[in-house]
Order: structure tokens, then sequence, then C-alpha cells
């Protein structure tokens, strides 16, 4: 028995390494956010990227992705730093190309300054996501927020089976 890698094995790793790169940067979103580092959340952003986030509209290009980012944090979060936690869990990952890869995360967005009698969630949603590498970095270069609670906000290829074929 020999303890080296067959080829198969080495591609699988590599896949693995590339799937974990990628849910590192969807962490950092949620980090970024949740601290009210809105320059440092742009740019995990590829410079073409959408976002479509239901009633917050749908933003085209870092900039304005950046501008809307800090207009939310400022009406919704006061400007405090963890006033809300953006919990992303469940985060599947499918890498498509050499530069290219899919994802889906669950949402479940926390107000941290509700009273201890009251409701601390907010929004329950379905994070849909596109993400390409570019100078070595994975970037987010498509994030669709489906809003499932309290009030239902979705794409209309939403409940088409992901991903997609």
């Amino acid at each position: 028995m020999t303890d080296a890698l067959t080829s198969d094995e080495i591609a699988r790793l590599r896949r693995l390494l590339v799937e974990d790169d990628i849910r590192k940067v969807k962490l950092l979103y949620s980090q970024l956010m949740d601290a009210g580092r809105i320059d440092e959340l742009a740019e995990i952003f590829t410079e073409d990227a959408v976002c479509v986030f239901g009633k917050f509209g749908e933003w085209h290009g870092r900039d304005e992705i950046r501008t809307n980012f800090a207009k939310v944090d400022a009406e919704h979060h006061d400007g405090i730093p963890f006033y809300a936690l953006h919990a992303t869990t469940d985060h599947w990952v499918e890498v498509t190309g050499p530069d290219s890869a899919i994802g889906r995360s669950y949402l479940i967005d926390i107000v941290t300054e509700t009273p201890t009698d009251g409701e601390p969630i907010v929004v329950v949603g379905v994070y849909d996501e596109t993400y390409r590498k570019v100078d070595g970095n994975w970037q987010i270069a498509r994030c669709v927020l489906q809003f499932l609670w309290p009030t239902t906000d979705v794409t209309p290829d939403f409940h088409a089976p992901f991903p997609q074929s």
C-alpha cells in the first residue's frame, strides 16, 4: 500500500482549496458589512459586479455597490458596528471553471440592539452568487439576495433547480 496521492485525489484537494478560498470571501463579506467597513467590503466585488437586493434595488459596479452599502449601513444600522449580524450558513460552492464558481448560502440577519422581549431576527433569505478569480483573488461577481421572511421577495428564477444546469 502506498501513501502517495492519486491524480484524482490531488485534483479533488485543489478543488477543495478553491472552495475554501471562496467560502472565506463570503465570510469576509459578512464580517466587513457587520463591522461597517464598507470600503473594504466593496473591494471583494469585481469592478463590474451586480447585486440584486429586492427592495434595496439592483446595483451595478463596485462604486455603486460601495455607495449603496454605505447608505444602507447609515440608514438601517445607524453606522453602529455589529448593530446587525449577517449569519451566513450552509454555503454550497461549485467550481465551474479555472476562474469561475457559483454558490448558495443561507442568511439569518440578526439585529443585536433588539430588546430582550423583541424579535432579533429581521430577515431570512438565500444568497445566490457567482464568483470570479481576478488577479489571483476570488471576488463576488454577482450577488442575488432572495428574501424569504418576514416578506417574500425573490427573483423569477429562484425556484429553478440549483445549481443551474
